[in-house]
C-alpha cells in the first residue's frame, strides 16, 4: 500500500521520536480501512514519546489520550503544543497499561502500535484490563511486531545477533496471538493477519543514529527479517 498519510511525519526530526519500526507507517496500515468514528475518543495505549498520538489526531480527528508507563507526560504536552495540538484534542497521560486510570466505558476505541506483546500476552488481559474502559461496539486495533513462524525452540542465529531469547519471547506468530485473543469473551476477532509493511518500517528505523536502531542493525543485515513480520489484530467489543 501507499503511505500517503504518514508521509508527512518521516521528517528526520520527528522520526527521532520512533522507539522502533516506524510506528506511523504502521498505524497507517493498521487502520487502512478504519471502523473508528472521526471525533471519537481514543487511547493510543503505549504512546511512547507522542508521535503515533498526534497522527491520530491530526489525521483522524480522533479525541487522543496518550497513554505511556516510560514517557513523560509534560515533555509529551511540549511535543504536542509544537504540533498544533491542545488538550481539546490530545491529552498525554502516565499510565499502567495493566492498571489504566479511566472511567468505565470511556474509550469508543483502543489503538496499540509497537507495544501490545509486552503487556497482552496474557489471555485474561483483555476481558480484565482493556475491555471494561471500552463502551460496547467499541473497537481495539493493535500492531505487533511478530515472527511469520514460531521458533523459540530452535531459535536462528541470526536473530541471536540482536536480541536474547528472553526479548525474543516478546515475539509471536499469529496462530499465537490468534490463540490468545480468541480466548477473550467479552469481544468479537474481526481479523488477525500478517501485515504488509515490515520491510519499509524496519528500514525507516534502521536509519536512525541510536543505540538501540544501531543494535538492531545486526540481525536485520545478517538475513534475520526473513523470519520477523508485523501482525494487526482488530476486536469489537460485545
Amino acid at each position: 500500500m501507499e503511505y500517503i498519510l504518514s508521509q508527512k511525519y518521516s521528517t528526520p526530526e520527528l522520526m527521532t521520536k520512533i522507539m522502533g519500526p516506524n510506528p506511523v507507517k504502521l498505524e497507517e496500515e493498521l487502520l487502512s480501512e478504519c471502523k473508528i468514528p472521526e471525533r471519537s475518543i481514543v487511547c493510543d495505549l503505549g504512546s511512547g514519546q507522542g508521535l503515533t498520538s498526534v497522527f491520530l489526531a491530526k489525521e483522524y480527528g480522533f479525541k487522543v489520550y496518550a497513554a505511556d508507563l516510560w514517557s513523560e507526560p509534560e515533555n509529551n504536552r511540549k511535543f504536542f503544543r509544537s504540533m498544533g495540538l491542545g488538550d481539546e484534542q490530545i491529552i498525554p497521560v502516565k499510565a499502567d497499561a495493566a492498571d489504566l486510570p479511566f472511567d468505565k466505558e470511556f474509550f469508543d476505541a483502543v489503538i496499540s502500535t509497537d507495544s501490545y506483546n509486552y503487556f497482552g500476552r496474557d489471555a485474561e488481559y483483555l476481558d480484565s484490563s482493556l475491555l471494561p474502559f471500552v463502551k460496547k461496539g467499541g473497537y481495539i486495533y493493535i500492531a505487533i511486531p511478530g515472527m511469520k513462524k514460531d521458533c523459540h525452540d530452535n531459535i536462528p542465529p541470526e536473530l541471536l545477533m540482536s536480541w536474547t531469547p528472553e526479548q525474543l519471547d516478546y515475539i509471536h506468530d499469529a496462530e499465537y496471538w490468534t490463540n490468545i485473543v480468541s480466548k477473550c469473551k467479552g469481544a468479537e476477532v474481526v481479523c488477525v493477519s500478517e501485515m504488509e509493511s515490515n520491510d519499509e518500517v524496519w528500514a525507516d528505523w534502521l536509519m536512525q543514529d541510536n543505540e538501540y536502531a544501531k543494535g538492531d542493525r545486526r540481525a536485520i543485515e545478517a538475513g534475520g527479517g526473513e523470519y520477523l513480520n508485523f501482525i494487526k489484530i482488530i476486536l469489537v467489543k460485545r
